[in-house]
């Protein structure tokens, strides 16, 4: 499934909100007014991404001759399904098993990206990163055989332990840094095995 950009869903939603209730659809300039675009040019490129991307097609950028091919409502519903592996620590490492709990279905456009075969969902156990905005009971969704780059967030076994933490290399050698000051840096004694890459956050609210 291609990925629209924020502005991209919200162009498209508005022609299909324009078409079904006045039965016409807006012109350049009417989209430029509406987002407040500086030109009407802005209105021009939106179309031209989504004629690109498949959702509509047009006649040489002209807004009223377009016809939409792939709906919104149709994006909204691509879900995928991830499978939930249990708890990370976000504190002190642990040796802590990682079992299948089932499967975290998620809209694809909320994700925030078209997640591989590879990908898994872990639930948040602890504090130590809250420096990066992930706070105890969230799910992490993270890709399981890229290598990680220095400052993404990893879930790790060091020495055999499991923790969430921000991947960095120093001198060239990896190490492990909390996002808050109550935990220190974590070096690896003898191994340093990198289980996933993380990529999106899912948050329930918490009443």
């Amino acid at each position: 499934m291609i990925e629209l950009t924020k502005r991209q869903r919200q162009v498209l939603d508005y022609i299909q909100s324009v078409q079904q209730t006045a039965g016409a659809t807006p012109t350049l300039r009417e989209i430029a007014a509406h987002f407040g675009f500086a030109s009407s040019r802005a209105s021009a490129d939106h179309l031209v991404a989504l004629k690109r991307k498949g959702f509509i097609t047009s006649d040489a950028n002209k807004a009223r001759s377009v016809r939409i091919i792939t709906p919104l409502a149709k994006l909204r519903h691509a879900l995928v399904h991830i499978p939930l592996f249990g708890t990370i620590p976000a504190g002190p490492p642990q040796d802590r098993e990682q079992d299948a709990e089932g499967c975290v279905s998620v809209d694809v456009a909320t994700l925030g990206y078209k997640p591989s075969r590879n990908a898994f969902a872990l639930r948040v156990s602890g504090d130590s990163m809250i420096g990066k905005h992930i706070l105890d009971g969230d799910l992490v969704i993270l890709e399981h055989g890229p290598e990680p780059r220095h400052g993404q967030i990893v879930a790790a076994l060091i020495d055999g332990a499991s923790t969430l933490k921000t991947f960095l290399i120093k001198s060239g050698k990896p190490y492990l840094k909390a996002e808050n000051p109550k935990y220190p840096n974590l070096l690896p004694a003898q191994e340093l095995m990198i289980q996933g890459v993380f990529k999106s956050l899912i948050r329930h609210v918490r009443e």
